[in-house]
């Protein structure tokens, strides 16, 4: 007779993404930033709201891009903490919080970036959607400052050794057994109102 198992025995199911991996999708998957952010749906809501024209002049414009641009790589680079969001096949949403000293979110190239998915409570969830969906996105704020950056991507579990290592800020950190690694597929500044003008304690 056999103990059932519980959901912390069940192994993880980690896609074999190595550094080889990390490059952008090739050039015929490739879909415009503005029909990665605005939907159909979202296109039909601006249209009926009046706002419509001006988003459709700025994707004809060029102001959506793929690409990470020098401030936006600096930006990543700076940031101490960030927000994933994932969703299950069926839709369900998830966010979680990612953090650690700056530069934890390292940029791979100019479509990729990667860190390390350290253990929690064992939940999973983030682990457990990306490897039915791989649909992901990324807030990174700065509340300081009035800025927040939005990462519209498709993610993936990493068990890669070297890029696992590549991703260790300092000898003798904790154990990792996985990274997440994030293709951009679309980024956009956000508006800066409302944000909380909150500094880093010292400052």
């Amino acid at each position: 007779m056999t103990r059932d198992r519980s959901p912390i025995d069940v192994p993880i199911k980690e896609a074999t993404v190595t550094m080889a991996d990390v490059r952008p999708p090739a050039a015929e998957t490739v879909v415009q930033p503005d029909e990665v952010m605005l939907s159909p749906a979202v296109r039909s809501e601006q249209a009926c709201r009046g706002s419509r024209e001006a988003y459709a002049r700025r994707a004809a414009a060029g102001r959506f891009a793929r690409e990470l641009s020098a401030d936006v790589m600096a930006f990543i680079a700076q940031r101490d903490s960030a927000y994933l969001a994932t969703a299950s096949a069926d839709g369900q949403p998830y966010v979680q919080h990612r953090g650690g000293p700056p530069g934890f979110l390292q940029i791979l190239d100019e479509h990729t970036l990667a860190f390390l998915d350290y253990p929690g409570n064992k939940q999973f969830i983030s682990v457990g959607h990306l490897a039915e969906n791989e649909r992901a996105f990324m807030f990174l704020m700065d509340y300081a400052n009035a800025r927040r950056l939005k990462l519209w991507g498709r993610a993936q579990v990493s068990n890669d050794p070297e890029l696992i290592a590549s991703l260790m800020p300092c000898a003798g950190s904790r154990r990792v057994e996985h990274a997440i690694v994030f293709t951009v597929l679309a980024w956009d500044w956000n508006c800066s109102q409302h944000i909380p003008r909150l500094v880093p304690v010292g400052d």
